[in-house]
This record gives C-alpha cells, structure tokens and sequence, in this order.
C-alpha cells in the first residue's frame, strides 16, 4: 500500500461524506425515536419499509443514471434533496402547529420515501467516484479511509441525535442535520467534474441495467459476499428495537438511547481501525462466515440481556463482527469492479445491503407483533446463525474465498 499522501480532492470527498453520513444518521436516528414514541415498534417497522422499497426500485435506474451523467453534480442535487427533507421532518415536529400524531406520522413516511429515493442516487455515486479520484495504488488506503469516515459519521450521528432530542427537542434535532447536510454540499461542490465514459451513451436502460446484474451474478465471489450479507442483516436487524429496549427494559432516556443506537457502529469502527494496521492476509471468506455467526450470538445476547452494560456490549461486539464482512465485501467490489460498471454495482451493492437494513428494520416489526419484541430478537439472530450454517454446507468455495 502506498504511503504517499492522498489527493486534496479526496479531502473534500471525506468531508462532504463525513458530514452527510452524520446528518443522515441523525435523522435515521432521530425518525426511530419520534416514531416509536407517536406510535410503537410496529411503526417503526413500517418507516423502514417506506425507505427500503422506493430505494430498492429507484437503484435499478440510479446506477444506469450514474454511469451516464456527471457524477459530482448528482452528488450535489443529492445533498441539496436530502437537506429540504430534513427542513420538512423539522417544520412538521414544531408545537407551535399542533399536528395530530397521525399527520406527524404520515408526512414522516411520506419524507421517509423521499429519502430512500435519494439515497439510491447519493450512495451509489459516492461510491463509485472514489476510483476517479485516487490512483489505483492508493485505493485499498482511499477505501479503509472512506470506511473509517462512514463509521466515525454513524457513531456520531446516532449519539448526537439522541443527545439533541434531550437538549433542543425533536425538531431543533431535525434542523441541526439539515445545516450540517448543507455543510455537505458546501464540500461535495469543491469535487472536480466526473464525467461518463464516452461510449456508454447510446446504451439502452435495461440493456445498462442488465449487465450491471451479469457482472454481479457471473462474479461468485461478489455474489456469495452480497448475499450472505444481506441474509445476516436481514434477519440481525436489531435497530428497530433498540427504542423499546431502552424505554421499557432498560429504562433510559434518550442520550442513554443514543449511545446504544452508535454501539454497533462504535464496534465497526475499532475493528476497521485494526483491520487497517493489521490487515487480513488469508482465509478472508472464512473470516468473513465466522464473523456473521459472531454477529448473530450477539444479537440472541442483545435480547436476553436485562442490564445496560450487557447490552451495549453485546450489540458493541455484534459491530465488530459486522465490520469484518464489510471490509471483505468492500474491497472485493472496489478492487474487481470495471469503471464504466461501478455505478451500476455500486447500486446494486444499495439493493442487497443498505436496504436490507430498512427491509430488517420490517421484518423486525412484524415479528415482535408476532411473538412479542424479545422473542423477535432472539428468532432474528437465531436466523443469523443458521443463514451462515446454510451457507458453510451449500456453498464450501466461500468458505475458501481469498484475495
């Protein structure tokens, strides 16, 4: 790896990632709290859904858009987007103009939608322009910092949101994201031009969109790594709980909230920090297959536990173990993704991981409104265990996986 200085313009990069990936956690963050407290953890179930299925359904045309288009300019549109969403979540919060719960939650789903629409565009074309902007000697470094930001961004977002309710209230906590999104903007305009590869023009849509899939699902490696991800995460998504956990098990306010919400991610972040000093050298799919069972014992933990300390050390470990399978899947995409493709599996990638959170996030809801909220975790990370047993028998090459 080389140990020369990275470019300026991958300074602006991270900073306009920094701050967007702290405003968008925040108001994750703080979307969760507000709705479970207007309505319950069914609810929540439910805004989870609002943003996976349009960011599912946007991402099919997302990647062909990006790969076609400048690159920076949908960044900055994207930002812009996301801020007059966090404007809209804060003005609909304020007392002053007395919104019945119901209203409160329906513009909430409707800005929900809005956003994982957003986020199709705004992930994918980040994403996909970190190999324009560093030489390919300094990419493994531009990705471990790139990683390192996302999860410095998550801890803080989930952390400051909850802290923010407690200071300022629900909507001063929307309009502080929204000016640190705009500080995003500010950042991503300072980017140079990253136009399309030329002769990528005339290709039509599902002709585009197509050959993004072929790649994924001829490139086994990529697909074995997606997959087991988007199953473990699928069915481990403990977020949607952590709000009733809290209030109702724990009984903490909303900075104790706050903190577990940034557990996970506090978790990632050490374990990405080591893997940077001491990279995987071998053995990275079987790593990778060790480390999603780990996760899916931590959540079982995270639903037995009855004390704070405990439960913020298990869903700590569950981020641990999560970030093992991020730095292998993230590398394998950036190191073997072709240029005029990266928008296209880059949003791909948005299909079979980032929404999974939302569709877990569902699936979370609907199982605590049949078994109850603790059983739900524990089926949920139950589910985890075996995804990886499944895996480890029908498929032994992932187990070997090496780059």
């Amino acid at each position: 790896m080389s140990n020369s200085k990275l470019p300026k313009e991958f300074h602006h990069f991270i900073f306009a990632r920094l701050f967007f990936v702290l405003g968008l956690r925040m108001i994750t963050t703080i979307v969760i709290y507000q709705v479970f407290h207007l309505a319950n953890t069914y609810m929540v179930g439910f805004a989870g859904l609002a943003e996976f299925v349009p960011a599912v359904i946007a991402a099919l045309f997302a990647g062909h858009y990006i790969d076609r288009h400048n690159k920076k300019n949908i960044l900055v549109w994207s930002y812009a987007c996301y801020m007059l969403c966090g404007i809209t979540l804060a003005l609909v919060s304020l007392p002053w103009f007395g919104f019945s719960n119901y209203t409160q939650i329906s513009v909430i789903l409707a800005v929900v939608f809005c956003t994982g629409i957003i986020r199709s565009f705004a992930g994918p074309s980040a994403n996909s322009m970190i190999a324009a902007i560093v030489p390919r000697e300094q990419l493994q470094k531009a990705i471990s910092y790139n990683s390192s930001t996302w999860l410095i961004s998550s801890i803080g977002g989930h952390a400051i949101g909850g802290l923010l309710i407690a200071l300022t209230g629900i909507s001063g906590a929307y309009f502080t994201t929204a000016g640190l999104i705009l500080t995003a903007g500010i950042f991503a305009l300072q980017l140079l031009p990253k136009p399309p590869v030329q002769n990528l023009d005339k290709e039509r849509m599902f002709t585009s969109i197509k050959k993004g899939f072929s790649y994924v699902f001829n490139n086994k490696n990529l697909l074995g790594v997606i997959s087991l991800d988007l199953f473990a995460v699928l069915f481990g998504g403990a977020v949607a709980f952590i709000p009733e956990i809290a209030s109702t098990i724990l009984h903490t306010g909303a900075i104790g909230y706050g903190f577990l919400n940034a557990a996970m991610d506090l978790g990632s972040l050490l374990c990405i920090g080591f893997l940077v000093k001491y990279p995987m050298r071998q053995k990275q799919g079987l790593k990778m297959m060790l480390a999603i069972a780990g996760f899916g014992i931590c959540i079982i933990i995270f639903g037995l536990s009855k004390v704070y300390w405990l439960s913020f050390l298990a869903l700590l470990a569950a981020g641990i173990f999560d970030a093992v399978s991020v730095v292998v899947r993230g590398t394998i995409m950036q190191l073997f993704t072709p240029d005029e493709l990266r928008g296209r599996v880059a949003s791909i990638n948005l299909i079979f991981i980032n929404s999974s959170n939302e569709l877990g996030q569902f699936e979370s809801g609907v199982t605590s409104r049949m078994f109850g909220t603790l059983p739900a975790i524990i089926f949920g990370g139950t589910m985890s265990v075996l995804v990886v047993a499944a895996t480890w028998l029908g498929f032994p090459k992932l187990r070997k996986l090496e780059y």
